[in-house]
């Protein structure tokens, strides 16, 4: 179970994993012995994950977003095995879900432009059978977080 501290910890962590045992420390109001034993404790209960960089998809060339609405008429386990693995085989899609309601699945893709776009859709179509496609292209972010709220 977490207390007012771990989840101080964690909020520390999820601003900036880089931060220094003594910084973290000093943040949530304990020395570095005991954050560290909890830090520590946090991550081996899976409560972090990993630590990551966060990277500038427009300096990479990566300013799209599109958002991929797939519906099917194959809902059995074999098919399901076959499609999650063929998506996960797409680095450009970094989202994945299964969703309830009219969409099957909804897949977030990042990439460059149009015809990048295109080549991974093709890709996508040649991998498995899907009965709708629609893809919709994000205009502009208002909002976008990697923190959880904790």
């Amino acid at each position: 179970m977490l207390d007012s501290l771990d989840r101080k910890i964690l909020r520390c962590l999820q601003d900036n994993a880089d931060q220094s045992l003594a910084e973290i420390a000093a943040a949530v109001g304990l020395s570095q012995s005991p954050c560290w034993k909890r830090i520590k404790r946090l991550e081996n209960e899976g409560y972090v994950r990993e630590r990551v960089a966060l990277l500038d998809r427009d300096l990479l060339d990566l300013g799209v977003t599109v958002f991929v609405s797939v519906r099917t008429n194959q809902h059995h386990e074999t098919w399901l095995r076959e499609f999650a693995e063929a998506i996960s085989a797409i680095p450009e899609v970094v989202e994945f879900y299964r969703m309830s309601g009219d969409v099957d699945y909804l897949l977030k893709i990042l990439c460059r432009d149009i015809s990048d776009f295109d080549r991974i859709y093709k890709s996508l179509i040649k991998r498995t059978a899907l009965r709708d496609v629609t893809s919709s292209f994000a205009m502009e972010q208002i909002k976008y977080t990697t923190r959880l709220p904790i």
